[in-house]
């Protein structure tokens, strides 16, 4: 049955024109945001000239380029029984003070282990989805691919191939308790584009939360009001996993912080020129 050109054309329409709840953005634009974030009809891309300046700022890259590096020192790393980094390995990486952990710089946790620090293991079990690392019997060792791209140091891709990772593969929800829904992590590229749009001033973890809920209304229904409202746990779901575990992670903003600990209800966070720096952003 043929469809009549007006509806067709009604349906073009809708499908491209800028909606508020999306930020002016159109519904095509969305759902490559969401589904092809990377593709060439994404609203945000890759800036072509990312330099070694840059990277130098991105804390969780640099672990992991240190990561790679302790790796190809030492041919192998040899997992626990449990399959976690050793000790010896972990300790290596914190002295770097890339990222640090609240718990273990106040002295109520010792890094012992790899769990001990969400940081390190996240960064780690990103890498091993990146095809740069290999584990055969217990052991990780380098890739051909990771090789060649540190002999010839191309930290670029390196990043590329680790970003990717990070916001495509590896599953924020494994950091946290709360719903195994991709809250946050599904239109990554929606917050960063409301954090070019509004970074500039400083702003609570809410203010960016609120926006993301209109424009994707439905993650609120895996949220129960049992010890707090649904909104609220939606919040701070998005918040630990937006703001706190990426956001922060990859140097994309400075934070206010009121009190000892991050608190996202209090907290105010501000964009850094890495942003711009590191994405090319078209929400026109």
């Amino acid at each position: 049955m043929k469809i009549p050109d007006n509806i067709e054309e009604n349906i073009f329409l809708r499908n491209n024109t800028p909606m508020d709840n999306f930020l002016g953005l159109s519904p095509n634009e969305i759902h490559h945001l969401l589904y092809d974030p990377f593709g060439s009809q994404s609203p945000v891309q890759f800036c072509n000239d990312i330099d070694d300046k840059t990277l130098d700022q991105i804390p969780l890259f640099r672990i992991i380029e240190d990561y790679l590096k302790i790796i190809q020192r030492d041919k192998h790393i040899k997992l626990t029984p449990l399959g976690a980094l050793p000790k010896k390995v972990m300790v290596e990486l914190y002295d770097k003070r890339f990222l640090l952990d609240e718990h273990i710089e106040r002295g109520i946790t010792k890094l012992w282990k790899e769990d001990d620090c969400i940081a390190i293991r996240s960064a780690r079990l990103t890498v091993g989805l990146t095809g740069l690392v290999k584990k055969v019997n217990g052991k990780l060792s380098l890739t051909k691919t990771a090789i060649k791209l540190l002999e010839t140091n191309n930290r670029l891709q390196i990043f590329r191939q680790f970003f990717q990772a990070f916001t495509s593969k590896f599953l924020w929800s494994f950091n946290d308790g709360y719903p195994e829904q991709p809250i946050g992590q599904l239109g990554w590229a929606f917050s960063v584009i409301m954090l070019d749009k509004f970074g500039e001033q400083p702003q609570t973890v809410n203010f960016y939360a609120d926006k993301y809920l209109k424009a994707f209304p439905n993650f609120i229904t895996f949220f129960q009001p049992d010890y707090s409202t649904p909104e609220r746990q939606f919040f701070r779901c998005y918040g630990v996993r937006t703001f706190d575990r990426f956001f922060l992670w990859f140097g994309f903003v400075t934070v206010d912080q009121r009190n000892k600990y991050l608190d996202i209800d209090t907290d105010k966070f501000q964009k850094t020129d890495l942003v711009k720096r590191i994405f090319k952003i078209d929400d026109q």
